[in-house]
C-alpha cells in the first residue's frame, strides 16, 4: 500500500463513522414516531437534537484538531459516539435515548471533524472525500436493506451507528503516523484566509442542507403515507437511492476538476430542486422511486464538490471543519423543518418552497466557486488567482509536469530584487582568449591573415 494510501484510508473510516448518523436519519426519526410513541413533529425534533449537537461539536473542534491530535479526538469522538448510541440502544426510556442520541451526535461531530480537517490537508482533497461519501453511501445502503429484516424499533438503527464506531476504531491507530500535506507558508497560520467566499458559502450551505434534509427526514412518511408503500419497500427504495449514488459519486470523482466546480455546483442543484419537488408530490411507487433515486443520485455529487471547495479555501482544513458543522446545522434544522412545512401545507407544497429555496441558492454557490482562487481538484488544473483553470494541453503533460507546482502547494510569490547598474568596463580591459594574444592594431591584422591562409 502506497504512503498516499495509508495517509487516507483511517480517514475515510473516521468520516463514514461520523456521517453515518445523518445517512440514517430517516430511519432514526421513522422508529423514534413507531417505537416510542412520538408525533412526527416530536420524533423530528428528537432527530434534530442528535445533528444540532454533532454541528456544535464541529464548530467548537473547527481550529484545536491539530493541535490536541487527530488521534486523541478522533479516539474521544468515537468513544462518544459507541457509548451515546449505545445507550439509546438499550433502553427504551425517552429521555435517555434523546441523551444517548446527544452525547452520540457529538461523538459523530467530532469524528467528522477530524476526517474533514485531516481530507482538507490531502494532496487531493476532491477524490478523498468522494471516496468517503461512496463509503458512507454504501454502509448506509447495506443497513437500509438489513434493518427492516431485523425489526428492533429505535434500537437497531442506534446499535448499528455504534458498531460501525467500534469497527473504525482501529483505524485511529494510524491518524498519528501521517501528517497531512499542509503548505509549510504563512497563509497557512493565523488569520482564516478567503473570510469573504468562505463566509457565503458557509451560510448558503446551511439552507442547502436544510432544504435537503427536510424532504430527507420525511421521505419516509412520503413513501408509506402519501405513496403506499410499506416500510420494507420504501427501505429497498433507500437502498437503491443510496446505490444510485455510489454511482454517482464514482462518477464525479472520475469527472475531477474537467468542468470545473461551478457547472457540478449550480447545475447539480438546480437538478436536485427539481427531484425534491418530484418526490414530495409522489402518489405511487413509479413517481416516489424515480424522484428518490434520482435526487440520491446528485445529491452526494454536489456534496463532494462543495466539499472539496470548502478544503481548496484553506490548507489546514478550518474552512472544510467550519462548512461542514454549517452543514451540520441546516441537517439538523430539517427534520423540524419538513415535519412543520409538511404538517402544514402538506408534502407537495413542501416540496414546491423548498424547491424555489434550492433555486435562489444555487446562485450564490456558484458564485463561490466561479470566484474563488483556492487549490486545484486535480494536479494540472493550477488556477490563476481569477478562479479559471489554466489551459494545460493534454500532449504536454508529460513534458510541463516538473513545471506544474505540486498540488496543493501555495501559490508563488514572485519578488523583485533590485540590482546596483554594473560600472561600463573599458574597452582597453578586453583580452582574447587563448591563442596569440596580439598587442597591438597591426598585429592584429597580420594575426587575422594568417588565420585565413
Amino acid at each position: 500500500m502506497s504512503s498516499r494510501s495509508r495517509a487516507t484510508w483511517p480517514l475515510i473510516a473516521v468520516f463514514t463513522a461520523g456521517y453515518l448518523a445523518s445517512y440514517l436519519l430517516p430511519t432514526i426519526v421513522g422508529r423514534l414516531g413507531s417505537g416510542l410513541g412520538l408525533s412526527p413533529a416530536e420524533a423530528g425534533v428528537a432527530g434534530s437534537v442528535l445533528l444540532l449537537c454533532s454541528a456544535g461539536a464541529g464548530l467548537v473542534l473547527a481550529s484545536h484538531v491539530e493541535r490536541i491530535g487527530p488521534q486523541r479526538v478522533a479516539r474521544a469522538g468515537l468513544l462518544l459516539t459507541l457509548a451515546g448510541y449505545g445507550a439509546a440502544a438499550t433502553t427504551a426510556y425517552l429521555p435517555l435515548v434523546i441523551a444517548g442520541a446527544a452525547i452520540g451526535g457529538v461523538g459523530s461531530g467530532t469524528a467528522t471533524a477530524v476526517a474533514a480537517g485531516g481530507i482538507a490537508g490531502l494532496p487531493d482533497p476532491h477524490r478523498a472525500s468522494s471516496t468517503g461519501l461512496l463509503t458512507v453511501s454504501a454502509t448506509a445502503g447495506a443497513l437500509y436493506l438489513v434493518l427492516p429484516q431485523i425489526g428492533g424499533g429505535h434500537r437497531a438503527p442506534f446499535a448499528a451507528i455504534a458498531l460501525v464506531a467500534a469497527l473504525v476504531w482501529p483505524a485511529t491507530g494510524r491518524l498519528g503516523r501521517t501528517r497531512p500535506h499542509v503548505p509549510a507558508t504563512g497563509t497557512g497560520r493565523g488569520r482564516i484566509p478567503h473570510l469573504r467566499s468562505g463566509s457565503v458559502l458557509a451560510g448558503a450551505m446551511v439552507c442547502w442542507a436544510m432544504a435537503q434534509n427536510s424532504l430527507w427526514g420525511v421521505s419516509s412518511r412520503i413513501g408509506q403515507d402519501q405513496a403506499g408503500l410499506s416500510e420494507v419497500a420504501v427501505g429497498a427504495i433507500f437502498a437503491v437511492s443510496l446505490g444510485a449514488g455510489l454511482i454517482g459519486v464514482a462518477g464525479a470523482g472520475a469527472l475531477g476538476s474537467r468542468l470545473g466546480r461551478a457547472l457540478p455546483i449550480g447545475g447539480g442543484t438546480v437538478i436536485i430542486s427539481a427531484c425534491i419537488a418530484l418526490s414530495s408530490s409522489a402518489s405511487g411507487l413509479g413517481s416516489f422511486a424515480s424522484g428518490e433515486i434520482l435526487w440520491n443520485t446528485f445529491y452526494p455529487v454536489v456534496l463532494s464538490y462543495l466539499i472539496g471547495l470548502a478544503a481548496s479555501l484553506d490548507p489546514r482544513g478550518r474552512w472544510a471543519v467550519l462548512v461542514g458543522s454549517a452543514s451540520s446545522l441546516g441537517v439538523a434544522c430539517g427534520p423540524v423543518a419538513g415535519s412543520l412545512l409538511s404538517a402544514r401545507t402538506g408534502f407537495p407544497l413542501m416540496g414546491a418552497v423548498l424547491c424555489a429555496l434550492l433555486l435562489l441558492l444555487a446562485v450564490p454557490l456558484t458564485a463561490v466557486a466561479l470566484h474563488t482562487s483556492g487549490r486545484p481538484l486535480l494536479p494540472g488544473s493550477v488556477r490563476r488567482r481569477g478562479g479559471a483553470p489554466a489551459a494545460v494541453v493534454a500532449g504536454t503533460l508529460g513534458a510541463v509536469a516538473s513545471t506544474v507546482p505540486q498540488l496543493g502547494a501555495p501559490e508563488l510569490i514572485v519578488t523583485e530584487i533590485a540590482l546596483e547598474e554594473p560600472e561600463p568596463v573599458p574597452r582597453r580591459k578586453y583580452r582574447l582568449t587563448g591563442g596569440v594574444q596580439p598587442r597591438s592594431r597591426s598585429a592584429s591584422k597580420s594575426y587575422a591573415s594568417t588565420s585565413a591562409k
